[in-house]
């Protein structure tokens, strides 16, 4: 996986979104305390069960894989709240204990196509 170079994200949602597919984008939108990637950091979710970028691995990856599949049942998007005590990572084997908030975004086949046609036509 690992993470998505701009010009790379939009041209992966764009040709997703060409071929009549919703597509779920995770971004990072804020951290606190130990964590395995910071604000920004997305990972995108296809239909077909493909999956591109990070938003860090681990529990909070897996957490965040659960609530991509319904949101692309749902057709709805949210700010979700994860964390991860340092009981939890030290359990797991991990180093991080802090806690992220992850936007999870629907994009339908019909989501700012012009916005990402431009974009991917500029990049």
């Amino acid at each position: 996986m690992g993470t998505i170079a701009p010009g790379d994200l939009y041209k992966l949602i764009n040709d997703a979104t060409d071929r009549g597919e919703r597509v779920v984008v995770a971004t990072v939108a804020h951290t606190r305390g130990s964590t395995p990637q910071r604000r920004g950091a997305k990972m995108l979710f296809f239909e077909n069960g493909e999956v591109a970028g990070t938003v860090g691995g681990g529990c909070i990856e897996a957490e965040v894989w659960a609530e991509a599949r319904a949101a692309h049942r749902s057709g709805l998007s949210a700010l979700h709240h994860f964390s991860l005590t340092a009981e939890e990572a030290s359990e797991e084997g991990m180093v991080c204990g802090g806690t992220m908030d992850i936007f999870i975004d629907v994009w339908k086949p019909d989501t700012g196509t012009r916005l990402l046609t431009q974009v991917v036509s500029t990049a």
